[in-house]
């Protein structure tokens, strides 16, 4: 079975484990410090705070620029559930707003329509690992005087017109969970041009303190640990080369494939490709997923249920083109682990599905 994800530990993030293991400094320390340091040449010279997860540091972020209770946060439906529940984490109310048809991220015209006057932000996604479309977002943000919280989750080193998605926005966050296109084992990390707002995320995932039992809000523990950072700064020395394989695997493909609806990306976008999302359109999805397994083809769904449909919202809203995308989407393997045998046997494969009684 070729897996749809691969994560690649290699010999240098276990030798990275090891030195740290070995330094007997296993918590938040050095390795932490030098992987923000790091970090920052991925978002323009943004600030950035690494923290335990992807969603810790759109919880941290979202509380350090002073959302609260009774504030509105637009975000797409179409996206995991970690975008609205940190929302809904820092007291405030998720607005769901519908996702353009092409790039499944978050609809300018939407957002548009979705601003009352409780709306505090807009929290694109930038799905996939192809950037929102911030330049309509920033313009809609500015003439209403909203902050814009990047949720760049899938997308590092992702680029609009030539910069870096989690340097437009009030902050962005990324997360390094296994399957993203580099891990620290787990974390994420928050990027900001706020040097107040990167000092409240320090305090937030440490208890509130910046000097030990001098706290000075209350807090949480988010820190990342010199174990995790060290696989992270081990990693962040690949990334560019894997995302070089993801984008050359993701021409081939879309050379390629028959019979589906290839991902497009826009003219001024550099896509990443955390995800190969093809469309099914009136097609059988779970008995195509089905198929391609029956021939070695792993695959996933992202994502089968809207948030705004999730037992944790259940929130009636309109929103026909996030309706369509969970009804229709595949994602393809894309990672840098597949060899051109593999590519093939995925084009092979989808090919007589997807054709299959045209």
């Amino acid at each position: 079975m070729i897996p749809a994800a691969a994560p690649i530990i290699g010999q240098e993030e276990q030798d990275a484990v090891l030195r740290v293991l070995q330094s007997g400094m296993i918590a938040q320390g050095p390795e932490v410090s030098a992987f923000e340091t790091e970090f920052a040449d991925l978002v323009a010279g943004a600030e950035c705070v690494a923290v335990n997860s992807g969603t810790s540091a759109l919880h941290m972020g979202l509380i350090a620029a002073g959302v609260q209770a009774g504030d509105e946060v637009i975000v797409p439906s179409f996206t995991f559930a970690a975008t609205g529940n940190s929302v809904a984490l820092a007291g405030a109310t998720p607005v769901f707003a519908d996702i353009e048809p092409d790039y499944f991220c978050l609809d300018p015209g939407a957002v548009e329509a979705a601003i009352t006057e409780r709306t505090v932000g807009i929290m694109p996604v930038h799905l996939y690992g192809h950037p929102a479309n911030m330049t309509e977002l920033r313009r809609i943000a500015d003439a209403r005087g909203l902050a814009i919280y990047e949720d760049a989750a899938q997308a590092h080193g992702a680029e609009l017109d030539g910069k870096r998605v989690g340097s437009f926005g009030t902050f962005g966050a990324f997360s390094l969970y296994p399957t993203k296109n580099m891990t620290s084992g787990e974390g994420g990390m928050v990027t900001t041009g706020d040097p107040q707002l990167a000092r409240m995320v320090r305090l937030l995932r440490n208890q509130g303190m910046e000097k030990r039992y001098e706290n000075e809000v209350v807090g949480f523990n988010t820190r990342m640990t010199d174990v995790h950072a060290a696989i992270g700064r081990a990693q962040l020395r690949k990334l560019a080369d894997w995302t070089a394989k993801r984008q050359a695997n993701a021409k081939f493909l879309d050379e390629n494939l028959r019979g589906v609806v290839v991902p497009p990306v826009a003219d001024n976008a550099t896509h990443v490709y955390h995800q190969y999302t093809i469309r099914l359109v009136g097609g059988q999805r779970d008995e195509f997923v089905r198929q391609l397994a029956d021939k070695g083809v792993g695959s996933g769904v992202y994502y089968p249920i809207p948030t705004h449909q999730l037992p944790s919202f259940e929130i009636d809203v309109d929103l026909p083109e996030t309706a369509r995308a969970a009804a229709e989407v595949v994602s393809l393997p894309v990672h840098p682990s597949l060899t051109q045998s593999d590519l093939e046997k995925i084009v092979e494969s989808v090919n007589a599905v997807a054709t299959a009684g045209a």
